[in-house]
């Protein structure tokens, strides 16, 4: 008699945001989990409420996740669900994803590095100047960075004067890089002497594709313009940026970046970024 033979339980990993629906992030990780051998799988949860988010944090501790990404807009509201978080998370207030450790739900922030790591594939950022648009989880996170990769100071331009003066303080507390608020009014003037601009809102991002309200006449050639968008890869902002000259780095370099640590977070095994890079390119063409 032949005996059935039972495959491991598949393990269990996700992103935890809303909308996440245009993301490619589960398509990614399932490429690279399959290249790698891992019966693995990754879910985007579609979170409506920031009511449901304790619920779902310790829902996935109980149906055995392996760990778990947070997207917008839970960032800052998932640390308060957390057993524990890195010094990264204490700094910065907020988290985009979650090991586990003996159940414990550790909470980390690499939002930042991955930024980094895609903008100096292009340019450096020691010495620059820098100006952001946005100042949410993400944000938070680039802009620390971006100052500890030795910007020589930094502008932070948001709608909302409490967010904005609170990361620019955040930021300066952390790294003494100088760091100011300015207010985001109808078209936005991109400040003087800026070599870098980050867009880290979700301004132009599919389907709505709505475009960032900026003066393209304070945009110069020869600046780096960067985008946190992943969907689409290249979107109306970087599109305008190219056309005026700019060099440009887009969000799914970014999420590239990010993406390999969690991975190696999550599994031990240090991935080939060709199977990463390989892995978002056949995702966005589906």
């Amino acid at each position: 008699m032949t005996q059935l033979r039972i495959p491991p339980q598949k393990k269990m990993t996700g992103m935890f945001g809303h909308p996440v629906a245009e993301n490619p992030i589960d398509r990614m990780f399932d490429a690279v989990y399959q290249h790698y051998g891992l019966n693995w799988q990754f879910w985007k949860c579609d979170i409506a409420s920031e009511a449901d988010l304790p619920a779902a944090i310790h829902g996935a501790k109980a149906l055995g996740f392996s760990g778990f990404c947070i997207t917008v807009p839970y960032k800052i509201a998932a640390v308060a669900c957390l057993d524990a978080v890195d010094e990264d998370v204490r700094v910065i207030g907020a988290a985009n994803y979650v090991t586990f450790d003996d159940g414990r739900r550790i909470g980390h922030n690499n939002d930042g590095k991955g930024v980094v790591k895609a903008i100096q594939k292009v340019t450096p950022i020691a010495g620059k100047r820098v100006a952001m648009l946005g100042a949410g989880g993400a944000g938070r996170a680039m802009a620390v960075e971006i100052a500890r990769a030795g910007a020589e100071n930094l502008t932070i331009i948001t709608r909302r004067e409490s967010q904005g003066r609170e990361v620019a303080e955040l930021v300066h507390r952390a790294t003494g890089v100088p760091t100011e608020w300015v207010a985001w009014e109808g078209t936005i003037e991109i400040p003087t002497g800026t070599q870098i601009l980050l867009n880290a809102t979700h301004l132009g991002s599919a389907p709505e594709l709505e475009p960032v309200p900026i003066d393209w006449n304070s945009i110069s050639p020869n600046m780096t313009v960067v985008d946190v968008i992943t969907n689409p890869r290249i979107t109306p902002f970087l599109a305008t940026a190219q056309g005026k000259g700019c060099a440009v780095v887009d969000g799914v370099e970014m999420l590239v970046q990010l993406a390999m640590q969690i991975f190696e977070d999550w599994t031990g095994i240090y991935p080939d970024e060709a199977v990463f890079q390989a892995a978002v390119t056949a995702a966005l063409a589906e």
